[in-house]
C-alpha cells in the first residue's frame, strides 16, 4: 500500500491538471456520490463539539475513494488546523486497497479548484480584481486556483489579523504562480474592498456574516468556499437576494449556513438555486447570462472531487 505525505500530495496536483481532472470526473459516465454522514463527537468539558464527516464517491468499475475528516473548532488557540482528513483509495473493479493520502493538502487544493471550475462559467470574462478573505491555508490556494482560470490585474487579501495577512500577501509575492504584473496587496477596508470586487472569495470558519450583499458591484461574483455546516456562515442575506445562486452540489450546498440559514427563514427555497457544479459543466446550464448579473456559488465539497484529486494523486 502507498502513502502519499502532505508535499508529495501537493506535487502531484499542479493546477490545470487538478482543475481539468475535476471538470472531467463529475461528468464521468458512472461517477456516483452517496449521501456524506456527519457525526457530532465531544471533546471535553467545556469545549464546543468536533464533526466528523465521511464521505465517499466512486466511479462504477473504476475507482473508489472515502475521506474522513475531522473539524475541531477551538484548535485555532493551539495553532493546529481545525479541519484534518485522510484520503483511502480503493480500486471499483475488485475493491482492494490502493493507498491512503492526506487528505489536508488534498481537501485545500480540489476545493480551490472546483471553485476555479465554477468562476470560469460564473464570472465575468473581464474580471480583472480578486478579492480573498480570509488568510487560512485556503486562501493562497484560491489566489493560484482562479490565476490558472483567468488573468486577475489586482489581488486583495483581508483578515482579521493584520499579520496573517501580510504573511499571505508575502507568501504570494514569491509564488511562481502569480505574474510579475500582477499587483497583490492587504485589503485595510472590508466593505471597501467588496464594493470594488469583481470575484469575492471568501475562504473564512465565520459564524457570523461578513460579506455584505448590499455593497456588491453589479456584475460581480461572490465565491463562498470556506463554510461547510449550518452554524458557519461568511454572506448575509443581502447576498442571496442579489445573487444568481449556484452550489457544487444541490444535496450538500444548501446544508451549510450560507443557504441553510436563509432556506429555513424563509428567504428562498431550494428552486432558487440556479445549477450546481454538474450541470454547469455539462453544459446543461449557460452559467452567467449577462455582464451586470451577480453570482453566487456555494461549496460544500464533493466527493468526486476527492475521487479526481485521489487519483492524480495515486496516477490511478
Amino acid at each position: 500500500m502507498q502513502f502519499f505525505g502532505p508535499e508529495e500530495v501537493a506535487t502531484a496536483l499542479p493546477w490545470p491538471a487538478l482543475i481539468e481532472a475535476i471538470e472531467n470526473t463529475l461528468v464521468a459516465d458512472g461517477a456516483q456520490v452517496p449521501d456524506r454522514t456527519v457525526h457530532q463527537v465531544p471533546t471535553g468539558v467545556g469545549r464546543p463539539e468536533a464533526s466528523l464527516l465521511l464521505k465517499p464517491g466512486w466511479i462504477v468499475g473504476d475507482i473508489i475513494a472515502v475521506k474522513a475528516v475531522t473539524f475541531v473548532p477551538d484548535n485555532g488557540v493551539r495553532d493546529l488546523p481545525t479541519v484534518n482528513a485522510g484520503v483511502l483509495l480503493f480500486s471499483g473493479a475488485d475493491g482492494t486497497l490502493i493507498g491512503a493520502c492526506d487528505g489536508n493538502e488534498l481537501t485545500t487544493r480540489r476545493t480551490a479548484a472546483a471553485s476555479a471550475v465554477a468562476a470560469k462559467r460564473l464570472a465575468r470574462t473581464d474580471a480583472r480584481t480578486l478579492l480573498v478573505v480570509g488568510t487560512g491555508a485556503l486562501a493562497p490556494m484560491a489566489v493560484q486556483a482562479h490565476l490558472a482560470v483567468r488573468p486577475y490585474e489586482v489581488i486583495e487579501v483581508w483578515g482579521r489579523s493584520l499579520a496573517k495577512s501580510q504573511a499571505v500577501v508575502d507568501g504570494l509575492a514569491d509564488d511562481v504562480n502569480v505574474p510579475s504584473n500582477t499587483t497583490v496587496r492587504i485589503s485595510e477596508d472590508l466593505d471597501r474592498s467588496v464594493a470594488n470586487a469583481d470575484v469575492i472569495c471568501g475562504v473564512t470558519g465565520a459564524t457570523a456574516p461578513i460579506i455584505k450583499g448590499a455593497l456588491l458591484q453589479a456584475g460581480s461574483h461572490v465565491d463562498l468556499i470556506g463554510s461547510f455546516t449550518p452554524q458557519m456562515r461568511e454572506s448575509d442575506d443581502d447576498v442571496v437576494r442579489r445573487a444568481s445562486i449556484f452550489v457544487d452540489s444541490r444535496t450538500d450546498g444548501v446544508l451549510a449556513g450560507d443557504l441553510a440559514q436563509p432556506l429555513a427563514d424563509g428567504l428562498m427555497t431550494e428552486a432558487d438555486v440556479q445549477a450546481d457544479l454538474f450541470e454547469l459543466i455539462s453544459g446543461e446550464h449557460p452559467g452567467r447570462t449577462n455582464e451586470s448579473e451577480i453570482t453566487m456559488y456555494k461549496s460544500a465539497g464533493i466527493a468526486l472531487e476527492d475521487v479526481a484529486a485521489a487519483r492524480l494523486v495515486f496516477g490511478a
